[in-house]
């Protein structure tokens, strides 16, 4: 759910680079088995300079990964990278990682055609809030080259009908569904990275509790909407951009705000009033939420719920994780875990238990 913010800041610093004729390697996470750090559409941008911004690991590959793309700004060609992240002290650069994983990223340089072409065309589509899939091919005749398909289009050629053909119909596939990436063998490897708008968490009530929980969700990728009638309270101070801001009481319920059904919409109520909270929970028990979650104790939710003859979507009430959270901070990461959980529609637990790769399915 990160790719899509990252996404769009590495391209705008592409563009940025492009406009002043420089040039910089893009390297993406295409494929992973066994426990990986960043899932498929992780990328790390390395500028000329040496200069990057994004990730593929948690930190372990990146410098080799830095290395190659400078080769390759030199006039190396595009390469995929492999990455044998096993037990074994000889695996990697002798180093013996231990993660227990593989990783293949693909290295691929950039420049300004890149930019007038899809680049300019994703950045498009990110500012328009349009679900897409860029498709770029990883070796072959049509090797670095890139394509866009949205809107059940396809943007450009790999020169073959049948693979164009092919590539469309798999990217429509995992756009309609719920998969994220792929690679796929149509003639030449291709890697589909399926990039949707993040999903949405509306916060009602900006007490200074839900100024962690803004932010902490923020950075794990929710689209923030913090929602109260408070003008004081509601500031660009308190809640920075990007985090969008909503005045209005309850009594003017929920038209108006972001919960189309394009995306995921979450929402937790926690305004301290329990009037302000049951009239909350009132505009919002027939709207499509995938999370409605309650602050406070159950005493609290079973007044509300008694007082609304509660008919609605599932309430997580008390809100969050049992993770012994004391504090507004500790609060927001309980929340905030919840949400990543149902997001992901996992049941929380400790990866200690987990059978197999953390980011299997």
């Amino acid at each position: 759910m990160k790719h899509w913010a990252e996404t769009a800041a590495i391209l705008d610093r592409l563009s940025e680079l492009a406009a002043r004729g420089s040039r910089a390697v893009l390297a993406t996470v295409v494929r992973i088995s066994g426990s990986a750090y960043r899932r498929p559409g992780a990328k790390l941008l390395i500028e000329e300079d040496g200069i990057t911004q994004g990730g593929v690991s948690g930190g372990c590959l990146e410098s080799d990964v830095r290395a190659h793309a400078l080769r390759i700004l030199g006039g190396a060609e595009n390469r995929m990278l492999h990455y044998d992240t096993g037990s074994d002290e000889e695996t990697l650069w002798g180093l013996g990682l231990g993660c227990e994983g593989a990783v293949d990223v693909y290295l691929q340089r950039i420049d300004a055609a890149f930019m007038d072409g899809p680049g300019k065309q994703m950045r498009e589509l990110l500012a328009a809030g349009v679900p897409f899939a860029a498709i770029t091919f990883l070796h072959g005749r049509s090797e670095g080259k890139t394509l866009v398909f949205a809107r059940g289009e396809l943007a450009g050629s790999s020169g073959s009908p049948d693979v164009d053909h092919e590539l469309s119909e798999r990217a429509g596939t995992l756009l309609e569904g719920d998969g994220d990436a792929d690679v796929v063998e149509a003639g030449h490897a291709a890697f589909v990275d399926v990039l949707r708008p993040p999903p949405r968490l509306l916060i009602f009530g900006a007490g200074d509790d839900a100024r962690p929980l803004a932010a902490l969700a923020a950075a794990a990728g929710f689209e923030i909407t913090v929602v109260d009638h408070r003008p004081a309270y509601l500031t660009g101070e308190r809640f920075p951009p990007p985090l969008r801001l909503s005045l209005r009481r309850p009594s003017e319920g929920v038209a108006g705000l972001p919960l189309g059904i394009s995306r995921k919409n979450f929402a937790v109520v926690q305004t301290h009033s329990l009037a302000h909270d049951r009239d909350w929970l009132r505009a919002l028990s027939g709207q499509p939420l995938a999370y409605l979650g309650l602050l406070g104790p159950r005493s609290r939710r079973e007044l509300v719920l008694r007082a609304l003859n509660w008919d609605g979507v599932e309430l997580f009430a008390p809100v969050g994780l049992d993770i012994g959270a004391d504090g507004p901070e500790q609060v927001a990461v309980s929340i905030v875990a919840e949400l990543l959980a149902v997001y992901a529609r996992r049941e929380p637990t400790h990866l200690r238990a987990r059978a197999g790769g953390i980011h299997a399915g």
